[in-house]
């Protein structure tokens, strides 16, 4: 029974986690498009680190501790899918920390990038997503 709770918590922890990685590289599009000591330049550095600090950062940790502790002590590193998954979560926690950069450089007036380019890396988190859930579900090897 212990095991359906880490792994509903898990599930819950992902979902939350690429909710703000996926809302985050939106916000720095219309962030990017306006003047870096505007009102409105102000008003999106406070909701990128709000997004931050109160989802994005608590919900990957609590996506890293309840997923490794189904690995540790319920499915076990001997699946070749698991390693893939991992490499791809370590690769989305990556992506995290870029987020974290682009946001600090945004709220400091110090951004070199144009929306378009946060339009792609928004795409980044979708791909990782899809192809991390296609490994948990169909476990191709």
């Amino acid at each position: 029974m212990l095991y359906l709770w880490i792994k509903a918590f898990h599930i819950i922890s992902v979902i939350a986690w690429m909710a703000a990685t996926l809302y985050m590289p939106r916000l720095f599009v219309y962030h990017s498009q306006v003047d870096p000591n505007s009102e409105q330049a102000k008003t999106f550095a406070l909701m990128e680190l709000r997004l931050q600090r109160t989802i994005a950062n608590p919900a990957m940790i609590a996506t890293w501790m309840f997923g490794l502790w189904l690995a540790f002590g319920y499915i076990g590193f001997n699946h070749g899918w698991l390693h893939a998954k991992l490499l791809l979560v370590l690769i989305m926690s990556g992506f995290h920390g870029v987020c974290s950069r682009w946001r600090k450089d945004l709220a400091s007036g110090r951004n070199m990038r144009s929306p378009r380019f946060f339009r792609i890396a928004n795409e980044v988190p979708t791909v990782l997503l899809i192809l991390i859930v296609i490994l948990v579900v169909v476990q191709p090897f």
